[in-house]
């Protein structure tokens, strides 16, 4: 019920917080409607070679789990990209393949962005990152290109409990930081 709620909500535009235990689906409750939104740009042919959401997780090893489920979800959906920039992300795709082949023994999805060129290129309509590297990538000149696009709708924070303290305060200027950069030339 909490995942049908969710969906609902986030289709009527509205915030969602959803705290539920742990494999209890939370990560359908935010990407289907990431989906479903994509799907229908690609079906009013409004889709864009930008970011529309941003997933962040507080550390490399929920990233690195969750792309799994990501990867499983996308697989038939070619023209919706993602891509995981964390640190460990190569910088060039050959390096990135060969890793990549390693790893899982097979070769990326045809939507799936492997490497850091690939993303400053065409930046990929789900970027997963963590808030250590997006602190990065909102200063680093280089990235600016995935902040420039006019399609982003959805950020998410995954395992939200952990953002308390300093690390709570530090993310939510982040965020603000973020929503500044996406959003001004909105209003201006």
């Amino acid at each position: 019920s909490h995942q049908e709620e969710s969906i609902l909500k986030l289709s009527e535009k509205n915030n969602v917080v959803l705290a539920t235990g742990t494999g209890s689906g939370k990560t359908e409750s935010f990407l289907f409607p990431i989906i479903d939104h994509l799907i229908h740009e690609i079906e009013n042919k409004t889709h864009h070679n930008e970011v529309y959401a941003l997933i962040l997780y507080p550390m490399n090893a929920l990233v690195n789990d969750q792309l799994k489920r990501i990867r499983e979800y996308l697989a038939d959906f070619p023209e919706i990209t993602f891509g995981r920039y964390i640190g460990e992300t190569e910088s060039k795709y050959r390096d990135a393949l060969a890793k990549h082949r390693d790893r899982y023994n097979q070769d990326p999805l045809l939507n799936e962005l492997i490497s850091r060129d690939q993303m400053k290129e065409t930046p990929p309509n789900i970027l997963i990152t963590n808030y250590s590297m997006l602190e990065f990538l909102l200063l680093r000149p280089n990235d600016s290109n995935l902040f420039n696009g006019n399609s982003w709708k959805y950020i998410v924070l995954d395992e939200a409990h952990i953002y308390d303290g300093a690390v709570g305060q530090e993310c939510s200027l982040l965020i603000k930081r973020l929503k500044d950069r996406v959003f001004r030339k909105h209003t201006q």
